[in-house]
């Protein structure tokens, strides 16, 4: 006889989605409702948007209930009302209080885009690949108190093709966390699964700030193209270039000819490149503030560059 776990799923952006279709479709669950944020204002008229949970599950034809916060009196009486067995936590974006994490038998179960207790914290994805990783995963863990720092369940790792933004690397941890999370749930059910807890020592992964892509060129160029990298789509790489802003949309980094301060800029053969602390940033497609993007080296001959410019 096949039992049917009672699931109250959390997410809210795409990178949930796969996991809610899992679950929904999955034998041996029983997904009785969706809780997201709120829908936002976006665009330039401001009109509401759902989130991409909440079109999801209509699709799917499953109840919504989107609280401000979920711990409050009111969401915590909702939730008793749904009788979960588990809370399946993907990318939900409301920490959550004792109240709700420890009213199922199950707990509360998050699938984090980390190989944890590696990039606790809310952009994982960013910060790994901005720091230059080689390898992630997802992991599954039972929501505690901390910030990510419950007891683990199941990990899955995953190479991070060189090259690859946080952008494309996104939809492959989300699958991944797909998986993962419906294999959690049916080990809890089967009683297979002991919980670990995980060691203090970990490094975060806090939340992207504007400021993160301001482009430091006293770094070597790696380092500076690795935060291009993880910081696609937002808040990508920019610096200042006569006193207005210069997104960088492309580049990649070259070696140096020769030494030259970090952010003076060069034309070498048609490329426009930056000097760095180490090798240069060659800069393939930029946009100059309230301009269309350009290739780099039309940005240059636009610009007539003065010898020893500098950009930052």
């Amino acid at each position: 006889m096949i039992i049917h776990v009672r699931i109250v799923f959390l997410g809210t952006p795409d990178f949930a989605v796969p996991s809610l279709a899992t679950l929904a479709r999955g034998a041996g669950f029983q997904l009785t409702a969706v809780v997201c944020q709120p829908d936002r204002p976006a665009g330039r008229g401001g009109a509401l948007r759902p989130p991409p949970v909440k079109l999801a599950a209509a699709a799917l034809g499953l109840p919504v209930y989107q609280p401000k916060r979920l711990g409050g009196a009111e969401g915590v009486a909702w939730l008793r009302q749904q009788a979960p067995e588990a809370l399946a936590v993907v990318a939900f974006g409301q920490l959550l209080p004792p109240d709700v994490f420890e009213l199922p038998r199950f707990g509360a179960i998050n699938a984090h885009a980390s190989l944890l207790p590696l990039y606790r914290g809310a952009a994982p994805i960013q910060w790994a690949i901005a720091r230059g990783e080689t390898r992630t995963g997802v992991t599954t863990m039972r929501i505690n108190a901390g910030l990510d720092t419950g007891d683990l369940l199941l990990q899955s790792a995953l190479d991070i093709p060189p090259g690859a933004t946080a952008l494309e690397l996104s939809p492959r941890l989300a699958a991944l966390a797909a998986e993962l999370m419906a294999d959690t749930l049916r080990g809890l059910e089967a009683g297979r699964l002991a919980p670990c807890p995980q060691p203090p020592e970990g490094t975060l992964a806090p939340r992207l700030r504007r400021e993160d892509g301001l482009a430091a060129w006293t770094a070597p160029a790696r380092e500076i193209y690795n935060r291009w990298r993880g910081f696609q789509p937002w808040p990508g790489l920019y610096t200042r270039f006569r006193g207005q802003q210069l997104a960088i949309l492309a580049c990649h980094p070259v070696e140096a000819a020769a030494a030259a301060p970090p952010g003076q800029m060069e034309i070498s053969g048609t490329a426009l490149q930056v000097h760095c602390g180490q090798g240069c940033l060659a800069l393939e497609t930029v946009r100059l503030e309230s301009r269309k993007a350009v290739s780099g080296a039309d940005f240059a001959r636009g610009a007539h560059l003065q010898p020893d410019e500098r950009v930052g």
